[in-house]
């Protein structure tokens, strides 16, 4: 795959979309940096639990805006994939904006499939989760991550794999001229 010039996509979308299985395969297909600063990787960094650091970003705002501010950074940096929930939005500079769509079942599932567990704790969890950080967006940045139809490209990921999925976003990418085989 070619590039015809210094590619910056942004990926997002809600928890147990595939979002970082999508942009991880799509950089690599790609032979760009991928970058997926979220959370995880800040809970891990700190040697904390990911519920600890969401419980912590609740009373202390410096959790997410590290991580904006962060991921924002590194995906200047370089040509790259940035997949995380505010990639969309944060990243002004995109070439391409993609949104992964996914019903509150399927995206359970996706999670109780990677990290097991109980699937009605998990549906619990991750509605608890989506609210909070629906919150937390709108009063540190003003943005509603439910509303993403400005994006390049929205996909429902259902039914798609991430091979798919990723062939979605090429097939894009061609018809802007970004990418040629």
């Amino acid at each position: 795959m070619k590039l015809n010039k210094e590619l910056r996509i942004a990926i997002s979308g809600k928890s147990g979309c595939g979002n970082t299985t999508v942009s991880g395969l799509l950089a690599k297909t790609l032979g760009v940096t991928l970058i997926n600063y979220t959370f995880r990787q800040l809970a891990a960094e700190k040697g904390m639990t990911l519920a600890q650091v969401i419980e912590a970003a609740k009373n202390d705002d410096s959790y997410d805006k590290y991580v904006d501010k962060h991921q924002v950074e590194l995906a200047l940096a370089e040509p790259c994939v940035l997949g995380s929930r505010l990639a969309i939005w944060m990243l002004k500079e995109a070439d391409l904006k993609v949104y992964l769509l996914a019903s509150d079942d399927t995206r359970a599932k996706r999670v109780f499939n990677r990290e097991g567990g109980d699937l009605q704790q998990i549906k619990d969890f991750t509605a608890m989760r989506d609210r909070e950080d629906t919150g937390r967006y709108k009063e540190f940045y003003g943005i509603d991550n439910n509303d993403y139809v400005f994006c390049d490209l929205i996909i429902d990921v259902n039914e798609k794999t991430p091979e798919e999925i990723v062939g979605l976003i090429i097939e894009e990418l061609k018809k802007r001229g970004y990418v040629e085989e």
